[in-house]
């Protein structure tokens, strides 16, 4: 597998993302880690560490949101996957627009063209018309809106256990086998 980007946006949910970035580590799937700037406040309050500390304990290659030129953002670079996750309701309207201007919005678009999984996960109650607009576009052109609303049927026990089923899902999409949770098997309802 290639690598996957993991970007970090300003919606709270930046456990989504730190978990993420952690699983796929485990895994050794090359992580490159980009945060913007809303996000590195979000990642520091939400979850009382950096992009920096974050990178540092996975092993992730951290990535400047103001450099477009990175490798993240290549069309020719090895990169299987782009998952914004949490993804604020500002950067789905930038792509929803089609704009690039930091490394984040620039990945996804360069997803979107290449035909990369793009894994968008929205974090926002209650949803405005705007982001929902903005989230039906990014579906028809090929993105995978994955919202951080987690199931209860596997009866959580931990907040571990249910930002691990946001988690499971995202896996599951990229297509990366993993062991988070119950899956479902229809014999659970008798």
């Amino acid at each position: 597998m290639g690598e996957v980007v993991v970007g970090i946006s300003g919606a709270s949910g930046a456990v989504y993302g730190q978990r993420l970035v952690q699983v796929l580590r485990e895994k050794d799937i090359p992580v490159r880690l980009v945060v913007t700037n809303a996000g590195e406040i979000t990642l520091k309050h939400e979850c009382n560490t950096t992009k920096e500390e974050l990178a540092e304990s996975t092993g992730a290659l951290l990535e400047n949101d103001k450099n477009i030129g990175a490798k993240s953002a290549s069309g020719s670079a090895n990169i299987d996957a782009v998952v914004l996750c949490p993804c604020s309701g500002t950067t789905l309207g930038k792509l929803g627009a089609g704009i690039g201007d930091n490394l984040i919005t620039r990945s996804a678009i360069v997803a979107l063209k290449e035909r990369r999984k793009l894994i968008i996960v929205p974090r926002e109650a209650p949803y405005a018309t705007v982001h929902l607009e903005n989230m039906l576009k990014l579906s028809q052109w090929g993105a995978i809106v994955i919202p951080a609303s987690p199931g209860f049927y596997n009866h959580p026990k931990t907040l571990d256990d249910i930002v691990d089923f946001v988690v499971a899902r995202i896996l599951d999409h990229i297509g990366i086998e993993h062991t988070l949770g119950q899956r479902w098997t229809g014999e659970e309802i008798e």
